[in-house]
């Protein structure tokens, strides 16, 4: 699943010449948003810096053709990896015959609509996931990855550049918003390596980074915060970047009034004045519970 986004290769002498890995032809389904990572450098330094057990279970999103597949299986114990392009799933299938690799399981399905639970673990461990997403399920692939995290240890996953920053970003940036806050809040993110475009075949037209994402070292350690006020709160906050928190924030949920909201700041010492983007993790997090305090008070009332 490392979703080296196959190994689509290009012309035979661009391989030979670029240390392109190698592959029989294969039509991308643009469709299906393939561009494949041919770049051996790179496909090295993932597997490196994945940093992977020999005990590891290992979920792979999207393996293509087996770019990162085939040197991942030859470090850790058990790759399960899906793909959703049945072609590609059969051609991989035949490539790790030839190659004598058993320890791979092949699913061809949707990663968006496959069940984690299908994954056969010890009670005690989770999974690594690894995969080369795209770009058109990133969104929806994290919001799952959240969903199942309580499975996960960690995720080594490559985004568009843009996207990886968002994830990365710290208060007061463009970059730094909703998306920043709801996945650290859940995994504490590292960025591990810059791609450019020319990594992959058909190249996109946007550079690529591969991120870490701990879900064993989440932010909030010990926090007692209520999560879904946490995700409303971040939400509202961020859905008119101009205007400042009180303004946003205004109605979110209906029953927050005004002299909620300015009660809840005053409490955590924000100024109304402010934005979204220059509150830090702490100053959402304490916003969240005390509204979610002031909300479970006036539903008990």
């Amino acid at each position: 699943m490392a979703h080296t986004r196959s190994i689509k290769a290009g012309p035979a002498h661009d391989r030979k010449r670029s240390g392109k890995a190698d592959g029989p032809g294969f039509r991308p389904n643009k469709r299906l948003g393939q561009h494949f990572l041919v770049d051996r450098k790179i496909i090295h330094k993932i597997i490196t810096r994945a940093r992977f057990q020999a005990s590891d279970l290992v979920l792979e999103i999207g393996p293509g053709q087996g770019s990162l597949t085939l040197p991942l299986a030859r470090t850790v114990c058990h790759v399960v990896a899906v793909e959703k392009d049945r072609n590609l799933t059969l051609s991989l299938e035949k490539k790790l015959h030839r190659s004598g690799i058993t320890n791979v399981t092949l699913v061809n399905a949707d990663i968006l609509k496959w069940d984690f639970r299908e994954i056969e673990s010890a009670p005690s461990s989770k999974i690594q996931v690894i995969g080369n997403l795209p770009y058109n399920i990133s969104s929806p692939f994290l919001k799952k990855l959240i969903e199942n995290r309580h499975r996960v240890a960690r995720a080594v996953l490559m985004f568009q550049l843009e996207v990886g920053r968002r994830i990365t970003a710290c208060p007061g940036g463009k970059a730094y918003g909703a998306m920043s806050l709801l996945v650290q809040y859940h995994a504490r993110p590292t960025a591990l390596i810059d791609v450019t475009k020319e990594a992959f075949y058909p190249r996109p037209k946007v550079d690529s980074m591969v991120l870490d994402l701990d879900f064993e070292s989440p932010y909030p350690k010990g926090t007692t915060v209520h999560e879904a006020s946490f995700r409303q709160v971040v939400k509202g906050a961020f859905a008119h970047r101009r205007k400042t928190l009180i303004n946003s924030l205004s109605g979110v949920p209906p029953s927050f009034n005004r002299d909620v909201l300015l009660a809840a700041m005053k409490k955590c010492e924000i100024d109304p004045g402010r934005r979204a983007e220059t509150l830090d993790m702490e100053e959402f997090l304490c916003l969240a519970e005390a509204l979610s305090l002031t909300n479970r008070s006036g539903n008990d009332s």
